[in-house]
């Protein structure tokens, strides 16, 4: 049965239900399968993007984050531009190709100039070679638009999960946590050309295997460019620890995230998948693992030492301590290890994308180099 299911070109949402629940041997096929589309359709490249978790000032108060406003045992921080373009130019010596600016939600004026000044002083001391992922929460249209025109190529909003029941017991009931006001985020990101990602959430409390599932056809219908997702990490600060005892274990939540990651591979074959550091936080090999099966991009964390443990979504993050030279280094030996190399200099843009955009004709922006 599950080999019917894997030589279909498109599963359905049954089918997605039943490849959630596979175990042992099903799951094995299931994971050489989207190893196989993986090679075949993005190779067995892996694409690094250098995360700078810059600030972890945030005017949201989602029930399961613990950098939530309302948690105030949080030492809040504001990484200075000048580290943060010291910690960019790590990244272009280093030949990332491209990085990832992620902070807590804020929507001010200044904000929306600050990450103008940092898109204009990233294009300058990398010459125009490095690619910028902006991680900076729901905005309006117009303050996307002015980032896209100073250089950010890509936009990451994670939707955490696409049913509107479950969204309702993760958020406040209020204004500044609407669910449809995110979807028209990702709506204009799309419009003005962004690369566009989201993702959800894995093994959260009252969630089902059918909800996944339909997070996977959700993916699907938005025709997203990128996703990142990984397993529910509580943290004891937040409202929604109360309800700790509705999870699985996170080894279940671990394999369920993999088995996410290799569905959405044979769902979405030419999209850019990655391997997230919440993975890592409880297998120490877990986003290698994610990568030999369908993820390809990874995010070494180079954010400044000092701050990496206050940007404390959940508990037991990993690599808060590491060098970052070591870092790169393990890294290196971990890819190569599962038969991956990495893709020094590239850019690394989604194929889905581009086919998108040529599909389309509205492509607004031509890259100087060949998209990867």
């Amino acid at each position: 049965m599950i080999e019917e299911i894997l030589n279909k070109n498109t599963p359905n949402k049954t089918d997605l239900i039943q490849l959630l629940q596979t175990e042992d041997l099903d799951m094995q096929h299931l994971f050489r399968k989207s190893k196989e589309v993986k090679e075949q359709t993005v190779q067995n490249k892996v694409y690094f993007r250098g995360l700078i978790e810059f600030s972890n000032i945030c005017r949201k108060d989602c029930l399961y984050c613990g950098i939530r406003k309302s948690n105030n045992k949080v030492h809040r921080y504001n990484i200075e531009d000048e580290e943060i373009l010291k910690a960019a130019r790590f990244a272009y010596e280093n030949h990332f190709g491209s990085l990832v600016l992620q902070s807590g939600e804020q929507k001010s004026p200044a904000f929306t100039k600050r990450i103008t000044n940092l898109l204009d002083g990233i294009q300058t001391l990398s010459k125009g070679s490095l690619r910028v992922t902006l991680s900076c929460g729901e905005q309006e249209r117009e303050t996307y638009k002015q980032w896209y025109e100073h250089g950010a190529a890509r936009y990451l909003l994670r939707i955490e999960t696409s049913d509107r029941n479950l969204y309702a017991k993760l958020h406040p009931n209020d204004a500044l946590h609407d669910f449809d006001q995110r979807l028209q985020c990702l709506y204009n990101l799309k419009d003005l050309g962004y690369q566009t990602g989201s993702g959800v959430m894995i093994g959260l409390p009252f969630q089902t295997i059918e909800s996944l599932a339909d997070d996977l056809l959700w993916m699907q219908t938005m025709d997203l460019d990128m996703v990142g997702m990984g397993p529910y990490l509580e943290h004891e600060e937040t409202p929604l620890y109360a309800f700790r005892y509705l999870l699985m274990s996170q080894q279940k939540r671990f394999e369920l995230s993999l088995k996410m990651i290799a569905c959405l591979r044979i769902l979405m074959k030419d999209i850019n998948i990655a391997a997230t550091t919440a993975l890592q936080a409880i297998d120490k090999g877990g986003r290698e693992k994610a990568l030999k099966i369908g993820a390809n991009v990874i995010m070494p964390n180079i954010t400044p030492g000092k701050f990496r443990n206050d940007y404390h979504l959940y508990s037991n993050k990993p690599s808060t301590d590491e060098n970052l030279e070591d870092c790169k280094r393990c890294l290196e030996i971990r890819i190569y290890l599962q038969d991956n190399k990495i893709a020094y200099d590239e850019w690394g843009d989604s194929k889905h994308y581009h086919n998108r955009m040529t599909k389309t004709k509205t492509i607004k922006r031509v890259p100087d180099r060949e998209i990867c």
